[in-house]
């Protein structure tokens, strides 16, 4: 265990010579202190084209027995712990985390090894050869680390690449993980922007999916890339942000509800995906409760996030800030500024905001940042807030902050978001314990630390003998699609079941998992043999599917709507131009299936996660409290 003086000391002299790499050029960049501009924190060189091309011709599937394999990805999690003073204060410097942000991020990357190594040593899974992980600066080790972790459990090899604002980290990362004992061409590292090495990696045939966190629009491009170049049927594991709400209603306890907003809402200076974007209050306890959420924000202290009493850093960078603050002035300028704190001066910092809104229609994009939108509702209009949350057609995380039980159960049945959380904050899921990860315009599935992440990392069982030799033919659209959207409108739409899975977790807190019917899956064949196995193996994990009769034109899959996958397992030719019909679609990401489907893929993964001990009092009282 390192002593409080060896921590400062890595602190102030990092340790950064794994950087160096050994085509060494003059076109180093340095990594700055988001907190302050003039602490240069290490540097990093871009990686060249030939460098790509050279990480893609040496990338080679881990050939190990899954006892192996698990056995080193837990030595790098001892390793990660042993290091943890460093990781801590490269954290701290580079991406301007505070000491409880940072320790929670080596804690998720620590059980994010640990847990898919157990998943490694349980399942027998055959890999599908390499996989691009593709990692944002918000959580710059966790993230990066269980994409890189999960692929590598399946067997896969991986190319990583760190968002250019937090490669020195990721570095680090790479460093421990080779360390333990993962070969280099199982396991190398693309430092880069989006389109020099990003796009490069995902529009590469020898890529055989992509793991990705980061913005929607984001996820579409690669998408898109990937159905041109990629094999039909790659898979395209996405994270991709959202406008997460919290309701908190005229019984909920004002101490508690107020904590969990600033935790929700400003905690790593809102850089995080499960954010807290609008709080709907009832209209009834508005007053007082605005009035203890102001005083609390007043206790907020912003700083040097190395500081233990610094609550709130600063945001990652200056465009970033820029944006914010532009976005908050607007806002006072409008009259609609209930509250901001003033930020110190020297770093990216944005004091936290309070803007007062209609409701969660007014947000015309996810702020990245310490920026909470606040809207109130009477009563009776509790079920329209909830279609008005659920219209909007993100589905990250969601919160509720009520003493009724009965209400818990109404809005947990009707909210469709990934990770619902009741009376406590929605931030800071936890391993195995509380699986992350959204539907619709925040993700494609399967949920991150959860029981179907890794085998999604595996190779599909093969359908190729139920096929047909044939496949349409150019133009060939025998299908009624008229016919076939109004069966699809006439699909109910799933409720929450009445079991779910009961998780670990901490004492007091109930954790369940559901799976939830995605809305149907187009059988399309080829030929009504192969459609109808598609159909059997989908009932079989619980989903919906719809045999489609007769071809369906790739086109024609643009705008068809309600369904939430298409299965073909067919000829490449017509699969391709299925896949590139599919990433020309608005909305959530529509996968084509060229094998069999696994669980994830026909249902939602919906986490209900309830704090046991937070009601308070007797409730049977509050019965009838509107």
């Amino acid at each position: 265990m390192s002593s409080a003086f060896e921590v400062v000391d890595a602190f102030a002299d990092l340790d950064l010579s794994y950087l160096e790499q050994p085509l060494a050029a003059d076109d180093w960049r340095m990594a700055s202190n988001p907190a302050e501009r003039s602490d240069e924190v290490g540097k990093v060189r871009d990686a060249s084209p030939e460098e790509v091309e050279s990480a893609l011709a040496a990338a080679t599937p881990w050939i190990a027995s899954p006892r192996e394999r698990a056995t080193i990805l837990e030595r790098a999690a001892e390793l990660y712990e042993r290091d943890f003073g460093e990781i801590l204060a490269i954290l701290a410097r580079e991406a301007g985390k505070n000491l409880l942000d940072a320790v929670g991020e080596i804690r998720e990357a620590v059980d994010f090894l640990y847990y898919y190594a157990r998943q490694a040593r349980q399942l027998e899974l055959t890999p599908r050869g390499c996989f691009a992980c593709i990692s944002p600066w918000n959580f710059p080790l966790a993230i990066f680390t269980g994409q890189i972790a999960g692929a590598l459990a399946a067997g896969n090899a991986v190319i990583a690449k760190p968002a250019e604002q937090s490669p020195l980290v990721a570095a680090k990362g790479i460093a421990l993980l080779h360390e333990a004992g993962v070969p280099l061409t199982a396991l190398q590292f693309l430092p880069g922007d989006g389109p020099a090495v990003g796009s490069r990696l995902t529009s590469d045939k020898r890529i055989a999916g992509v793991a990705f966190t980061g913005g929607t629009d984001t996820a579409r491009v690669i998408q898109r890339n990937m159905a041109t170049h990629l094999t039909p049927g790659a898979p395209l594991i996405a994270e991709t942000g959202g406008l997460n709400a919290m309701i908190v209603d005229s019984t909920a306890l004002h101490e508690q509800a107020v904590r969990d907003v600033l935790a929700s809402a400003f905690q790593s200076a809102g850089q995080r995906c499960s954010a807290l974007r609008c709080l709907y209050i009832q209209e009834d306890v508005k007053t007082d409760f605005l009035v203890m959420l102001q005083g609390a924000m007043d206790e907020l202290r912003l700083g040097d996030p190395w500081l233990l009493g610094t609550d709130v850093g600063p945001v990652i960078d200056t465009d970033a800030a820029a944006d914010i603050q532009s976005y908050i002035d607007a806002a006072r300028a409008e009259g609609r500024l209930l509250k901001q704190l003033e930020a110190p001066e020297g770093g990216h910092f944005i004091g936290p905001a309070a803007i007062a809104v209609d409701g969660i229609d007014d947000l015309e994009r996810e702020i990245f940042g310490p920026v909470l939108h606040i809207a109130t509702y009477r009563a009776e209009e509790l079920d329209a807030v909830i279609e008005a949350i659920n219209r909007r057609g993100y589905g990250l995380t969601f919160g509720l902050h009520t003493r009724i039980d009965d209400r818990v159960q109404h809005i947990v049945d009707r909210v469709h978001a990934g990770n619902l959380y009741v009376n406590r904050n929605q931030i800071g899921a936890i391993v195995a314990s509380q699986p992350f990860g959204g539907e619709g315009l925040s993700g494609t599935g399967p949920k991150a630390g959860g029981p179907d992440y890794v085998p999604r990392f595996a190779a599909p069982v093969t359908a190729a003998a139920t096929a047909e030799p044939t496949e349409p033919g150019q133009g060939d659209d025998s299908a009624d699609i008229e016919a076939l959207q109004h069966r699809l409108a006439a699909c109910s739409t799933p409720r929450m079941p009445a079991k779910g899975t009961d998780m670990p977790g901490p004492t007091g807190e109930s954790h369940r998992l559901y799976h939830v019917p995605r809305p149907p899956l187009l059988c399309l064949g080829p030929g009504p043999e192969a459609a109808g196995e598609q159909r059997r193996q989908v009932e079989a994990l619980g989903g919906t599917a719809i045999v489609v009769d007769g071809a369906v034109a790739p086109d024609r899959l643009e705008r068809l709507e309600g369904f939430s996958a298409a299965l073909w397992w067919g000829g490449e030719a017509h699969a391709r131009a299925l896949a590139a019909a599919l990433a020309k679609r608005e909305g959530p990401i529509v996968p084509l299936l060229t094998g069999a489907p696994d669980r994830a893929h026909v249902s939602h993964e919906r986490h209900v996660c309830v704090d046991i001990t937070a009601s308070g009092g007797n409730a049977q009282l509050l019965a009838s409290v509107r």
